[in-house]
């Protein structure tokens, strides 16, 4: 059987924290086969370490697996998502000086004051305004000041996703822009700002050449192919980040267009036909293919409460019980939380360091309690909306639900019902997924005709006005505390209260 556009299949590559996965995506969406294998890490306090070369032996295994079934001559072309942040230094062959460190590395807090000194006039105009210790700059400074790769004739900075396409393509390929972000790329010049990184004693020897999301880089060598058992030749294109990848999987493409994504904290990924900038930092955008823009950003609230609240409860018969009291109401606004999962504070919709989660309203017995943390995500989630509104960022587009918290069917509608919106539930949206429909335009496809050719809604919600009606105070009650706590900004919180009044 030959190739042909119409039997031909992409290949998807994700490496998460935990586990390297393989998926092979038909020209339909169909997920023709899949694999995945586990990775481990080191954590220490703030450090969080992963052997480089276990990623390429975990990709390996998984690539082999799914495609065992798959015929050679249907695979067309690959990409790669990976941790956003992640990075290592590599000798001049691409040999791993030093572990990985990971996205969540929190060692170089003094490196990114640092770098937030020399870089504050480039990062305004970028956006972010500041970069974060697990930010890639910091953690290259660290590396550069701690270890003895830095002296190493050759040495280069690689990001996680920049060894596995060394090892595909059999030499050093361009990083994506995506990944390059944190590393202080200037995305709208799209060039490494030499005179920070001169100021900082960064060697520009040691960084990569930078290509956009959906650039194609080459092909994979014969080596590759032995190891992996992806076929030699195969067209190797630039992925993004995970978050990036997702949001290509969901197909939220289109300006305006969103994907909400609810795992143990709540990450929102939008799309934007301009830069958004935020002055207080907290949303951020990547470039995606083309002209397009990806804003976003991340909570420290989610689905994570769950699991801290309500340790080894029976969650979908509590789920019932609290769709039950929702629908018996009380007089007043319904009990709601400030489902804060952790205890660093807050990153979105705004950035508080000692903020805490905290409980409005008394509800009567364990299933009120749930539903009140439920309720404060869904109102959390539109707050976010809001303050990505306020910011300029186009937000009317649709709106797609993914991520571990869109399992629970009541939750979703809730969701539908405080945000007073229509949302899609997609059939596949996971970050390989993503790379499969981003593989899908090495032959010039527009990304958003292969997403629309791959991406399949499995269910859309529809709002009830009477519930949006009902929980509308519940929302403003949370946005009133969070503004006499001082968490919001004055102009943010009126702008929240105005469209709940529209």
């Amino acid at each position: 059987m030959s190739s042909t556009p119409s039997d031909g299949v992409t290949l998807g590559l994700d490496l998460g924290t935990q586990s390297a996965r393989a998926v092979a995506v038909d020209a339909h969406g169909t997920v023709v086969s899949a694999a995945s294998r586990p990775l481990h890490s080191r954590r220490e306090g703030h450090r969080h370490e992963q052997d480089p070369e276990q990623w390429w032996q975990a990709l390996a295994e998984a690539s082999r697996e799914a495609l065992r079934a798959v015929d050679p001559r249907r695979v067309t072309a690959l990409a790669l998502d990976t941790t956003s942040g992640t990075v290592l230094l590599a000798d001049a062959a691409g040999t791993p000086l030093t572990p990985g460190l990971m996205y969540d590395d929190g060692r170089a807090a003094a490196e990114a004051a640092r770098a937030n000194a020399a870089g504050a006039a480039l990062f305004e105009r970028l956006g972010y305004r500041s970069m974060q210790p697990s930010w890639a700059l910091p953690k290259l400074l660290w590396l550069l000041r701690h270890t003895a790769a830095a002296a190493t004739p050759g040495t280069r900075l690689l990001h996680q996703a920049d060894l596995i396409t060394w090892r595909l393509a059999g030499q050093q390929r361009p990083t994506d822009a995506g990944h390059a972000l944190k590393t202080g790329y200037d995305l709208l010049h799209e060039r490494w700002p030499y005179a920070e990184f001169a100021a900082l004693d960064v060697p520009a020897a040691l960084l990569p050449e930078v290509a956009r999301p959906g650039t194609v880089l080459g092909t994979v060598c014969a080596e590759a192919a032995g190891t992996t058992g992806i076929p030699e030749g195969t067209v190797i294109v630039a992925g993004t980040t995970d978050g990036c990848a997702a949001q290509i999987g969901a197909g939220a493409l289109t300006p305006g267009a969103w994907n909400s994504v609810l795992g143990t904290t709540l990450v929102l990924k939008g799309a934007s036909p301009h830069l958004v900038r935020d002055p207080a930092g907290v949303v951020y955008c990547h470039r995606g293919p083309g002209g397009l823009w990806l804003p976003g950003g991340a909570s420290s609230s989610g689905a994570g409460v769950i699991s801290r609240e309500f340790p080894g409860a029976d969650l979908p018969a509590l789920t019932e019980a609290a769709a039950r009291t929702a629908r018996a109401g009380r007089a007043g606004h319904a009990p709601v939380a400030y489902p804060l999962v952790g205890t660093g504070g807050e990153r979105f919709p705004f950035r508080s360091p000692d903020a805490r989660p905290f409980l409005l309203g008394e509800p009567h017995g364990q299933a009120e309690l749930f539903h009140a943390q439920l309720l404060g995500v869904a109102c959390l989630e539109r707050l976010c909306f809001d303050y990505l509104d306020h910011l300029g960022a186009p937000v009317g587009g649709p709106l797609t639900l993914t991520g571990g918290g869109a399992r629970n069917a009541y939750w979703n509608q809730l969701r539908a019902d405080v945000l007073g919106r229509e949302v899609a539930l997609p059939e596949q949206a996971e970050a390989a997924v993503g790379m499969a429909v981003l593989a899908a335009t090495h032959d010039g496809t527009p990304l958003e005709k292969a997403a629309a050719d791959r991406v399949r809604i499995r269910r859309r919600l529809t709002p009830e006005p009477e519930r949006t009606a009902r929980f509308l105070p519940a929302y403003l009650a949370l946005v009133d505390a969070l503004d006499r706590q001082g968490r919001l900004d004055a102009e943010v919180a009126d702008h929240a209260r105005r469209k709940a009044l529209q």
